[in-house]
């Protein structure tokens, strides 16, 4: 096809499907005619980065279960302040989402992570030295806020070192660090909560983010240019194709910033980003209500915790792989929010039969996480460059609202029932939903004949 000669790094890109490899073993090799030190300096360095942030929303888990911790006890909590206690990271997760976003393409990305790695490693510890619900709360609401430039500031990274082509995967391998933090720290978490009790735990882990400081500050750049270890053949083929990418994007007339955060499709990606969380968040806290019944040891319990994220991890990297390969991202994200919604409503059917909900748990669970990657390509596709740092932070700020709402819905009904099986069936149907509006974002420049920018002159298609 005559497209197709035209665009010789897509033709470079399409081969690589054609090698006789399994297909997810291909994706991890994105552009094989260009070098590829980008995929070996930059995604590692911030996949650890975000994992060991990460961390501080899984451990919080495992503490406020009181089989295996004392910290409901000793800060006299119910369900009720258990799903707040958890929840109000997200209340203070929203305040810096645009500004981060914003500051991350207007300034430096790498400046602002760093900023905030000093903040929450700090804000993580003293959540350890709470003595009352009321201070472990505040401590808990600052961990949001210095956590909350992180994620929009990442996305703007990762656009200025990954073509379209590639920014699925980047996206995904980046995002594995939620389902690895679960699986790398619930063991641990568990073993440190009836070793040393959960306030030195919380010290111990909010450790992690001042002892990877230098080597982030180390190893990241914000644009190849600035980059010594990267070749000159790599660095030219990155910033020529950026710059074809941002042109296609750019808008036919001129509309500011602040007027495509109000677009009705920023409002969409936020209402199913909104109940996204809702169901992420929901279920983390939750799950060990599900597990507890069957009296399994502290690690044990860690490691069936950890198991579906481990499944998460590899649906992630499926759904990514496939997503790039097919240039398609809606349907991607749909899928995996039905998958998630249908198998938690079965969980809750079949709590009767523990390993048969067990195992449709390990697939309700990867659904949102697996949805991130083509979901967070699309702003990046549709969108010119000065504009998506201050759009994803938008729709991430209030769509992590989610995470408080979910938490705090499930403790209040689990209160009123006695039982986590109504506020999951919930969530279900919540996923659901999420799967029907995923078909009413934005197509991506790749699914379309002529860009089609996410800006209010734009319509969704």
């Amino acid at each position: 096809m005559s497209h197709k000669k035209k665009q010789s790094g897509k033709i470079r890109t399409k081969s690589c499907y054609r090698l006789d490899l399994p297909g997810v073993v291909k994706s991890l090799i994105a552009e094989p005619m260009a070098p590829q030190q980008r995929w070996i300096r930059i995604i590692p360095v911030a996949l650890l980065m975000y994992t060991i942030s990460y961390v501080d929303r899984t451990n919080i888990a495992l503490a406020l279960d009181p089989k295996i911790s004392g910290m409901m006890r000793d800060l006299m909590m119910d369900d009720r302040m258990k799903g707040e206690a958890a929840g109000i990271f997200f209340l203070g997760y929203v305040l810096l989402q645009v500004a981060g976003g914003y500051l991350a393409a207007h300034w430096s990305a790498r400046k602002v992570i760093s900023l905030c790695l000093v903040g929450w490693g700090a804000c993580a510890m003293g959540c350890g030295l709470a003595h009352t619900f009321r201070q472990f709360e505040v401590m808990r609401f600052f961990l949001g806020v210095t956590e909350s430039g992180v994620f929009p500031a990442t996305l703007v990274l990762l656009a200025s070192w990954f073509p379209r082509a590639e920014r699925a995967r980047a996206n995904a391998y980046w995002n594995l660090c939620q389902p690895l933090a679960v699986v790398a720290s619930a063991p641990l978490t568990a073993w440190l909560l009836g070793s040393v009790g959960w306030q030195r735990m919380l010290i111990l882990e909010g450790l992690l983010p001042f002892l990877w400081l230098p080597i982030w500050w180390t190893f990241i750049r914000d644009h190849p240019r600035e980059a010594k270890w990267i070749s000159e053949q790599e660095r030219t083929f990155l910033e020529e194709t950026l710059r074809k990418e941002a042109a296609q994007v750019a808008p036919a007339t001129r509309v500011s910033s602040i007027g495509r955060c109000f677009h009705p499709s920023v409002f969409l990606m936020i209402i199913i980003y909104f109940l996204h969380n809702c169901a992420a968040y929901g279920c983390m806290t939750f799950l060990p209500d599900r597990l507890k019944v069957q009296g399994f040891s502290p690690v044990l319990y860690g490691v069936l915790f950890a198991i579906p994220y481990a499944v998460t991890a590899v649906v992630m990297v499926i759904n990514s792989w496939h997503s790039d390969k097919t240039r398609e991202r809606r349907g991607h994200v749909a899928a995996v929010y039905l998958l998630s919604g249908v198998s938690l409503i079965l969980s809750v059917t079949m709590s009767g039969h523990f390993w048969i909900s067990y195992a449709l748990l390990c697939l309700a669970i990867p659904g949102p996480f697996a949805a991130m990657a083509p979901f967070w390509a699309i702003p990046s596709e549709t969108l010119p460059r000065s504009t998506t740092g201050l759009v994803v932070g938008m729709v991430n700020a209030f769509g992590n609202l989610g995470g408080f709402v979910g938490q705090d819905f499930v403790g209040w009904l689990s209160k009123l029932y006695h039982s986590t099986a109504i506020p999951f069936q919930a969530l279900g149907v919540g996923m659901l939903v999420a799967a029907v509006l995923a078909f009413w974002l934005p197509k991506p420049l790749g699914q379309v004949r002529r860009p089609q920018p996410l800006a209010p002159e734009g319509t969704l298609t």
